[in-house]
């Protein structure tokens, strides 16, 4: 597979696990909108990248340069193919369940479950300290 611009390992490897064509994506260049005066708004650098067989649509303006927003444009549109097909098993699910699972609260047993065990571990380090 060889893609118009140069991708990370990573996301090359997760393109063949796909089968991505590159063929398959259509991309086009619109001119950007927001801050960064007229090199921004006059200059064309807004990449749109279409994969036709699933019609995942990506638009990536980040940088004021094309090249950079290409790349990036092309590694996003991958991920998201990849949510697209895999659903619960794609590595930004994944990311996203790990940290969902981070930040979510135990249960009121779990947590006096857990205290109790470090009190009892907290106990028999007193216990261990020398007295002078």
């Amino acid at each position: 597979m060889n893609f118009p611009v140069d991708l990370h390992e990573a996301h090359l490897k997760l393109a063949a696990e796909l089968s991505i064509n590159p063929e398959d994506i259509e991309e086009h260049h619109t001119r950007g909108h927001g801050h960064g005066g007229q090199k921004i708004n006059k200059s064309s650098n807004c990449v749109e990248l279409t994969h036709n067989p699933t019609g995942v649509i990506v638009r990536y303006q980040h940088h004021r340069g094309l090249h950079q927003n290409r790349e990036e444009a092309y590694e996003l549109l991958i991920e998201k193919i990849d949510e697209h097909i895999r659903r619960e098993d794609s590595l930004r699910a994944q990311a996203n369940f790990k940290i969902h699972k981070q930040k979510q609260r135990r249960s009121r047993k779990s947590k006096e479950k857990m205290l109790e065990e470090k009190h009892q571990k907290s106990e028999i380090k007193k216990i261990r300290k020398k007295i002078i």
